[in-house]
């Protein structure tokens, strides 16, 4: 049994509380550990613009708003090997996951980042 650190929980602040909730929930009983990475959670606009020019984004924080922004969305990254990894695998194990304890436990459907094709986020939930 997983639970977040006090870092990714910190991470969380002003999201949405149900997806604290599902999150909380969901790593209890994920395949593999994760953790929230630094802006994984809610955003300022100049954050998201800031990760728009880095190429991390497809939103700039202004004109195109993220659902970082507004509190109903948040990135993970696995946590394996006591290291962070980014590996497709592991993201995709975790989301399947995610997803499963999202429609059994919430009635909820969350949109992962992973199903997109035009822009693939692989750490991407969104609500």
């Amino acid at each position: 049994m997983y639970k977040l650190s006090n870092r990714s929980r910190e991470r969380l602040n002003g999201i949405n509380p149900i997806l604290i909730e599902l999150i909380e929930e969901a790593i209890k009983t994920s395949p593999f550990d994760f953790g929230i990475p630094q802006y994984g959670g809610l955003r300022t606009a100049e954050d998201q613009h800031n990760l728009y020019l880095d190429k991390k984004s497809q939103c700039d924080g202004y004109s195109k708003l993220s659902y970082h922004q507004s509190g109903n969305a948040f990135d993970i990254y696995a946590y394996v090997d006591c290291k962070a990894s980014w590996d497709k695998d592991h993201l995709t194990a975790i989301a399947e996951h995610i997803k499963c304890v999202a429609k059994d436990q919430f009635n909820m459907d969350i949109i992962w980042g992973g199903d997109w094709t035009r822009f693939v986020d692989m750490p991407h939930f969104q609500i």
